[in-house]
């Protein structure tokens, strides 16, 4: 897609609530990098799915692009939709819609993002088994990476076990155990990733000890606010590598970005220390 100068090009965020959300500062920070006239907006719409498919309507009447889309509004975006890649079709979850003419288009990059965020952390990592804690969108993403990256078994643990079940019926080699035994699987584990809201700024802590990890598995988080855990601090005190929720949000969001505003979407170190700022600055 060719900047156009003139014509702006326009996208947004929908979710509930979506004020914290670092994406429009990361889309306008790529789109001056590239010199694309393109304005990316945060868009909050209540929690149901009448009042998403409103403030979507609004957004195509208006001629936006396309808009990525946050908690808890990623299964409306599916409904929403008028097709869906096989991607968001099976995580029954969309964080991408694309409205083109022939009706919006859904996808789902999170699951392209942590895989991502995974391989940069650990390019030589071989699969084996992975434990996956939590049972909602963003598990349903990482569960359906890992089983594209080759991980196998794949243990998801969560506080609901039918929820659990449920993610783990994604892929072949997944079973769901009890949220009370999640420190079982850790022994030979080559990655730990925690999908939940736990440890979330606000929100409780994840109560979980490494002792069984080995030193050379991989800890990955998809929250980074903080972008520092308890979790991932325990991690690199015991020698464990660790990949923070900032990596996953900025590999998932240079596909829209790419599908909406411009062609650069490059994720580096200047573009990390953007967003690192911004965290900081609201921590302060």
């Amino acid at each position: 897609m060719a900047a156009d100068p003139i014509t702006p090009r326009l996208a947004a965020v929908i979710g509930w609530p979506v004020k914290h959300s670092l994406s429009p500062l990361l889309h306008r920070t790529w789109a001056a990098r590239e010199g694309v006239n393109g304005h990316y907006i945060p868009v909050a719409a209540e929690p149901t799915y009448e009042a998403f498919a409103r403030a979507c309507d609004a957004l195509r009447t208006l001629g936006f692009a396309g808009c990525n889309v946050t908690l808890p509004h990623k299964e409306h975006a599916l409904r929403y939709a008028a097709s869906a890649t096989p991607r968001a079709e099976k995580a029954g979850a969309a964080n991408m819609l694309t409205f083109a003419p022939d009706g919006p288009k859904a996808d789902n990059s999170d699951i392209a993002g942590f895989a991502a965020a995974l391989r940069e952390t650990a390019s030589e990592l071989e699969p084996g088994r992975a434990m996956v804690l939590g049972a909602g969108g963003a598990a349903r993403a990482v569960v359906l990476a890992l089983a594209e990256m080759g991980f196998s078994p794949i243990v998801v643990a969560n506080r609901s076990r039918d929820k659990a079940d449920a993610v783990a019926a994604l892929a072949k080699r997944a079973a769901a155990i009890d949220w009370e035994a999640r420190e079982e699987p850790l022994a030979g584990a080559a990655v730990l990733v925690n999908a939940t809201s736990l440890g979330m700024t606000g929100a409780p802590p994840l109560e979980i000890s490494l002792d069984r990890l080995p030193k050379k598995a991989v800890v990955a988080e998809i929250i980074y606010a903080p972008l520092e855990t308890p979790l991932l601090d325990a991690a690199r005190a015991r020698g464990n590598r660790t990949a923070d929720g900032l990596s996953m949000l900025l590999h998932q969001a240079a596909f829209g970005y790419r599908a909406w505003l411009g062609e650069k979407a490059v994720v580096d170190a200047d573009i990390r220390r953007v967003l690192e700022a911004e965290i900081a600055r609201r921590a302060a």
